[in-house]
C-alpha cells in the first residue's frame, strides 16, 4: 500500500549535473506512484465543476487544461531542461526552428532590428531575412568571433543578439561573456543556440545569455527519434512574453515526443562525453591526412579559439568539419565512399553521421553568403557517434583513399 506522507525533496541546486539530468521535474500521479515518467496522450483535461474550470482557464499557465499549451509529460520535459541549463522557466516547442520563430514573434515588432551571426544554420537565415524581414523586422549579420563587430551593428531600435556556439559547421566559438556585455548596455535580449554542446557541456546563461535556445531533436533525444524545441530563460520571459504566443500561436511539443526526450536527458551527460572524446580523436587523425586543408574542431590547438573554447566547454563537442583539396568532387567521393557513416543532414544522433554542408543544410543560402561564412564547396562535416572510432577511421580511409 502507498504511503501518503509527503518526502523531502532534493534541493536541485546541490546535485551533480547527471544527477538533475535523470530525477529533476519528475512528477507522480497520486493514484500509481509510477517511477518512471508518464506519457499524458490526451488532448485536454477535465474539471470536477464549472467553478474549477473557470479558474483553471483563468489560470492556464498553473494547471492543466489543453495540451496545445499545457500537458504534464510536457511540463517535466521542461522543467528538467531549465533546471539542467540553470534557467528559471522553459517553454517547449515542436522543432528548433520553431523554438526561434517563437522566442522571435514573442519578443520583436514591427520596426526593430536584430543582430545575428552570419555563422548560423541556413534556416535561421531564411527565417531573419526572407520571413521576419516581411513584417518590418530588419537584421545585420556579424563575424561571430569579433566582438567589435556586434558593437559597430548596434542601431538604436536593436531588440535582439542572436548567435550559434559553437557555430554550424565550422564550430567557430563565440566569447559569451564579451557579446552578453555589449547585448546587455545596447538592452538587447541574448539569445545563444546551444544545441551543439547542450548544458553537459556549456551553459550560457551563466555567461550572461538571457535565453538559451535548443533543436531538443540533437543531442537532447540523442539517438534520432523525434523532433522538438524548447526556449530557456527568466520566468518573467518565459511565462511573461513566451507562454501567451505558444498558447495562441500553437507551436506545440507533443506529449510523446517530450517523453522521448525526457528519457534522452537521463544519458546526456554520458552522451556528450564519450561523442567529444571520439570527436576529438578523429579530428587529430584527419588533420593528418593528405589532401586535407584544414580541420575544424574546438579541441584541436590548430582551432582559432582553441584556448576560448577550453575556458566557455567543458569538452570540444561531438562536430567536426574540413576542407578538401579539389572542391565539391573530392567531397562528394569521400562521402560516397563511406560504408558506416550515415549520409544525412542530421546531427546529435548516437550514429555517425556525413554531410556536404554547401549542398544540404546551407543549401538554400546564397552563394556570397556561403562565401562570407566559410562554406566552401570542399567542406565536410562529420557529427561524431558512439561507434568505436577505429571503426570511423577505418571507415573514412576509404574515403581518403578514393579522393
Amino acid at each position: 500500500m502507498k504511503s501518503k506522507s509527503k518526502r523531502p525533496q532534493a534541493d536541485l541546486s546541490k546535485l551533480a549535473l547527471e544527477t538533475i539530468a535523470v530525477r529533476a521535474g519528475t512528477r507522480r500521479t497520486e493514484e500509481f506512484h509510477e517511477h518512471s515518467e508518464a506519457l499524458f496522450l490526451t488532448s485536454s483535461f477535465c474539471f470536477d465543476s464549472a467553478e474549477l474550470a473557470e479558474t483553471g482557464f483563468a489560470n492556464a499557465d498553473k494547471g492543466f487544461i489543453y495540451s496545445r499549451f499545457t500537458n504534464p509529460t510536457v511540463s517535466m520535459f521542461q522543467d528538467r531542461l531549465a533546471a539542467l541549463e540553470g534557467g528559471e522557466a522553459c517553454i517547449a516547442t515542436s522543432s528548433g526552428m520553431s523554438a526561434i520563430l517563437t522566442t522571435a514573434m514573442a519578443h520583436l515588432q514591427a520596426g526593430d532590428h536584430v543582430v545575428c551571426s552570419r555563422s548560423v544554420f541556413g534556416a535561421t537565415i531564411q527565417l531573419f531575412s526572407n520571413i521576419l524581414s516581411r513584417f518590418g523586422i530588419t537584421t545585420t549579420y556579424v563575424d561571430l568571433v569579433d566582438p567589435k563587430a556586434w558593437q559597430s551593428a548596434v542601431q538604436k531600435n536593436t531588440k535582439l543578439f542572436y548567435l550559434e556556439t559553437p557555430s554550424n559547421p565550422l564550430t567557430e566559438i563565440a566569447d559569451i561573456k564579451a557579446i552578453a556585455a555589449i547585448a546587455k548596455k545596447a538592452k538587447a535580449l541574448f539569445v545563444v543556440d546551444n544545441c551543439f554542446c547542450t548544458p553537459a557541456l556549456q551553459k550560457p546563461l551563466e555567461l550572461g545569455a538571457d535565453v538559451v535556445i535548443h533543436s531538443a531533436t540533437k543531442y537532447l533525444d540523442g539517438q534520432g527519434r523525434v523532433v522538438g524545441g524548447a526556449i530557456v530563460g527568466k520566468k518573467s520571459f518565459i511565462n511573461g512574453k513566451v507562454f501567451p504566443y505558444v498558447r495562441t500561436a500553437g507551436p506545440t511539443l507533443s506529449a510523446f515526443n517530450a517523453w522521448v526526450f525526457l528519457k534522452g536527458l537521463e544519458t546526456l551527460e554520458l552522451r556528450m562525453k564519450q561523442q567529444s572524446q571520439n570527436a576529438l580523436a578523429l579530428a587529430q587523425w584527419i588533420e593528418k591526412q593528405p589532401g586535407v586543408e584544414r580541420v575544424y574542431h574546438p579541441g584541436l590547438k590548430s582551432h582559432p579559439q582553441h584556448a576560448l573554447a577550453k575556458r566557455q566547454q567543458k569538452e570540444g563537442g561531438a562536430i567536426l568539419s574540413f576542407v578538401l583539396k579539389g572542391g565539391k568532387r573530392s567531397a562528394f567521393r569521400l562521402i560516397n565512399q563511406t560504408k558506416l557513416c550515415s549520409i544525412t543532414a542530421n546531427l546529435g544522433d548516437t550514429r555517425t553521421t556525413i554531410t556536404h554542408p554547401a549542398t544540404t543544410t546551407h543549401c538554400r543560402v546564397s552563394p556570397q553568403a556561403r562565401k562570407e561564412a566559410g562554406i566552401v564547396d570542399g567542406l565536410v562535416r562529420i557529427a561524431v557517434g558512439l561507434e568505436n572510432v577505429n571503426d570511423l577511421i577505418n571507415d573514412l580511409k576509404g574515403g581518403f583513399k578514393a579522393r
